[in-house]
This record gives C-alpha cells, structure tokens and sequence, in this order.
C-alpha cells in the first residue's frame, strides 16, 4: 500500500489533533487552532519547513555563471548554460533562486547600458526629495537636443526592467535576444538621440515594520481582574497565531510592503511623466517609439492623454506583440485614424515577414514578424527592416520616407 507524500507531512497533525481531543478546555484550544491551521495551509506550504536555506548569492560569481564573448550566460566550470531544477522536486526554491540571479542580471544590464551604450541614468521624480522612493530611465547624451530625431524604448509588462525585453531569453538565449541593447546601438550610428524608459520600476520593497500591541494592562482605569482577563486572552491569541506561522512561513521570509513612485506609480502613469518631462521637452523634429507588448497599451493611454502633443512630435511607432485595445481604452476615432496611418503592429505569425495579419480592431495595420528570426545572427545581419509610412509630419501626402528602423527579435519567445 503507497502513502502519498502529503499525507506523511499532514499525519503528524491529524495523531497529535486525535490525542488532544481527548483532553481538556486548553486542549481543545490547540484543537481550533490545529483546525484552523488545516484549513488555511495547503502542501506548498507546509514542504517549505524542508526546504534549504533561501539565502541566495548576490553577483554573477557567487552563482558561479558569468557571460561569454557571445553574450552568452554559462556555467564558470562546467561551460553550461544556466539549469533551472539545481535541487530535484523543490520547485520554489529553484524559482526563488532564479528570480535571485533575475535581479543580478537586471543590475548587469543597467551597467552595460551606462558602459557599454554610454547613456546616462536619470532619476525619477525630477524633483524627488532625497528620502522619497525614486525611479530612473536611461538618455543618450544627445537625447534632449538632437535636433533631427529621437527614439524612445518601452518594454513590456512583468519582471523585465529598462534595457530587456525579455529575461528568460537572456538567461537562456542570449543578451542580443533579450536586451534593447542592439536596438540602442544601432539607433545611435544610425544618428538618433535615445531614451530607455523604466515602466515597471512603480515601487521600492522595504520590510514591513512589526506592529507592537499596546498591552491592556496599560489601562490604568479598568479593574485589575478585567485586565487580567484580557491579558490572559491576548496570550493566548499570540500562542495560536505563533503556533500557525511556525507553518506557514518557517524560513522566517520578510514580510514587505511596497512604497509607489510619486507620479511613476504604473506603466501607464511612468509614460506620460517621462514624456512631460523629458520627451516634450526634446529639441527632436521627430520623435519614434517601438513598443513591445504592454509598452503598446502605455503608448497608446499616452495617446489618450495627450494626444495633441504626441501628434505633433511622434512621427511614427512600432509595435510588437502590443496588447493595446482602443476599445477597452476608449481611444477616439481621431486617435484610431492617427494610428492607421502612423503605427504599425508586428505580431507572432508563421506567415512571411510583412504579410498583413486580420484584425478584430479599427486601428493600426498589424503585419506578420516572419515567425522566429535567428537571434544568433549579427545586426547588420538579421533584419533591420526598412518600414515606409506617410510622412505626417509635414502633411505631404505622398512623400514617403523611412520613418523608423525595427530589429525584430523572436517574438515567440517573449510571449
């Protein structure tokens, strides 16, 4: 007869809730609290008590990996790339240990933003006082005075930070495929000032402080026996909940609170500061945006808010994969016909490269990315395609030029 591991973790607690059972009022006060334990936990929780240590490296060396010529994340020893399951059958550990060198990685590529593209990083709120929580995006030295023209970077939703497009395709691919950087480097010979925003940077972590319990014995106007009684209940109390978190969260884990950026409190809110404050700002004649997945929806409510201003500065916008949607938006029928004519949408498709793609929305053409292109391959290589669009920008209808410069990246990969 097989026992499933769940029921040996769980046998302890139901053998000790039958002994006590038996037993007196006190007893039976472990019991509630045996029964509310039971029906709170789940076995994720209570497999944490076996877990190893989450104490984690903070460098690229204490994890043993580092970055090859190629760009490449492997092993310092063996030459192999990086292995998710390090510890057989401890799933959140190995995700807590990847979402650790997660968070070295982004620092690596905030560096090599710096050093390697020579951009500057810029604090957030302009005006921020030195105690409150900040954020920062990243400029080209030319950003706010190129005269001729500026590109703007929004990545998309979840764990990736200014630079990336997608960590896993860093972590398993390499740094060409899932960082900004050959966009940037490109962007930059090809004459274009560049700025990296940050949309994802809301919020600073800091521990929760722990919240002291005025004791009622403190009361010095209520009857000694009424405080004792009471005193007698908030121990208990304290028991029950002690006797629960030895459970529940038995590697002692910080618990945080999350302090917003003022004004840079959502992707949405982040776009719309950076553009008053630096984008608007840009002696740039034209202004373009590539915009990857939720960096679409941020355009497109900047759109929505000023959409006057982006009109007369934005010339044109490359989506990929944007999970913008003018009607859940409320974007108007002036937004809808700028966009037609102004943006174009690159979404994961197995037909070839540029072929249009159907619609369900009255907004910008969506065009095939040509499936999976070959991250491998060199810049200059592997597709900086030309995309034609009607320069708005003078209202001559039938100048066309070339607007802006679009290295695909295999998208798939990225959903």
């Amino acid at each position: 007869m097989s026992i499933s591991l769940s029921s040996l973790i769980l046998l302890p607690i139901w053998i000790n809730m039958s002994q006590i059972q038996q037993g007196g009022p006190d007893e039976k006060e472990k019991t509630t609290a045996l029964k509310d334990l039971l029906s709170r936990i789940d076995l994720d929780e209570l497999m944490k008590k076996d877990e190893p240590p989450l104490d984690f490296p903070d460098t690229l060396e204490g994890f043993e990996y580092a970055f090859n010529e190629k760009g490449q994340l492997r092993h310092i020893k063996t030459g192999e790339p990086f292995v998710f399951n390090y510890r057989e059958d401890l799933h959140r550990w190995n995700q807590k240990r990847y979402e650790a060198l997660g968070e070295i990685i982004t620092k690596y590529v905030y560096d090599l933003l710096e050093k390697d593209c020579n951009l500057k990083k810029i604090f957030i709120p302009v005006d921020a006082t030195e105690s409150e929580p900040k954020s920062f995006i990243f400029m080209s030295e030319d950003a706010l005075t190129n005269p001729q023209k500026l590109m703007v970077l929004i990545h998309g939703s979840g764990v990736v930070r200014a630079g990336q497009w997608a960590r896993k395709l860093i972590i398993n691919e390499d740094l060409d495929s899932g960082t900004q950087i050959p966009f940037i480097k490109r962007a930059m010979d090809e004459g274009y000032g560049v700025i990296v925003l940050n949309p994802n940077e809301n919020c600073i972590e800091v521990e929760k402080p722990k919240t002291h319990v005025q004791s009622s014995s403190d009361s010095s106007d209520e009857p000694v026996e009424k405080r004792e009684r009471k005193d007698k209940v908030s121990k208990e109390t304290k028991k029950r909940r002690d006797f629960y978190e030895k459970y529940r969260n038995p590697q002692r884990e910080k618990e945080m609170m999350q302090l917003y950026i003022r004004e840079n409190g959502s992707p949405e809110e982040h776009t719309v500061y950076v553009w008053d404050h630096f984008i608007a700002k840009s002696a740039a004649e034209n202004v373009f945006f590539v915009a990857h997945s939720y960096g679409g929806l941020a355009f497109v409510e900047l759109m929505i808010q000023r959409e006057a201003d982006v009109k007369s500065k934005v010339t044109a916008v490359a989506l990929t994969d944007s999970v913008h949607n003018v009607w859940h938006q409320e974007a108007g029928k002036t937004i809808r016909e700028w966009m037609r004519e102004n943006c174009c949408n690159w979404v994961s498709s197995s037909e070839p490269l540029d072929t249009s793609v159907e619609s369900m929305l009255p907004d910008c053409p969506r065009v095939s990315a040509g499936g999976e292109v070959n991250p491998s391959l060199p810049v200059s290589d592997s597709g900086f395609f030309l995309i034609s669009l009607r320069d708005t920008t003078h209202k001559q209808e039938e100048c066309r030029r070339t607007l802006i410069i679009l290295f695909l990246f295999p998208l798939k990969s990225c959903l």
